[in-house]
């Protein structure tokens, strides 16, 4: 096995996507319901942009890049034409630890950057972890509101935004 590469997401990278993604949710729940198109749960309509980071055959994690939707917009008190989604962010069990997730951060951060766009992010009040990460990187917290779906333990969803640094800040 190589070193680990980020890499632009190609679409024969789906299926072993969807394996990757099976194991985070066995793991962690993510996502919160299972999709009965994962592929295209991966792939949603309103997408820029997919990276990986894979080593060998294996996908060690995934995000993509989407349009910025009018919720998200408000929850940071900017414009959704001036703001890009960081959606379907994970990393493998076995590729936690390792910077995987901040080096995708840091990848489609710059990516929305290239766009004059500012990457944001909304992530449920259960993913603790994830937060942690986000606050690690310099990420700030720009807004919570109540989700329109349960948790698997049967509450209301309660989502966090999150806004990249400037790329002035980094």
């Amino acid at each position: 096995m190589g070193e680990p590469e980020i890499r632009n997401r190609h679409d024969d990278d789906l299926k072993a996507c969807v394996e990757a993604l099976a194991t985070v949710y066995e793991a962690d729940r993510y996502p919160a319901r299972w999709p009965a198109d994962p592929g295209g749960w991966l792939t949603p309509d309103s997408m820029l942009g997919a990276w990986v980071v894979v080593e060998g055959p294996d996908v060690l994690g995934h995000v993509a890049l989407t349009r910025a939707d009018e919720a998200l917009a408000a929850d940071v008190g900017r414009p959704a034409q001036e703001l890009a989604a960081v959606a379907r962010l994970f990393a493998t069990a076995s590729a936690r630890r390792q910077g995987v997730a901040s080096a995708l951060l840091a990848t489609v951060t710059k990516a929305a950057a290239a766009e004059n766009l500012r990457a944001v992010l909304e992530v449920e009040d259960g993913g603790r972890a994830a937060m942690a990460l986000y606050e690690r990187v310099g990420w700030c917290r720009g807004g919570s509101r109540p989700g329109d779906w349960r948790t698997a333990d049967g509450r209301t969803a309660l989502l966090h935004t999150y806004v990249a640094p400037d790329a002035g800040e980094r």
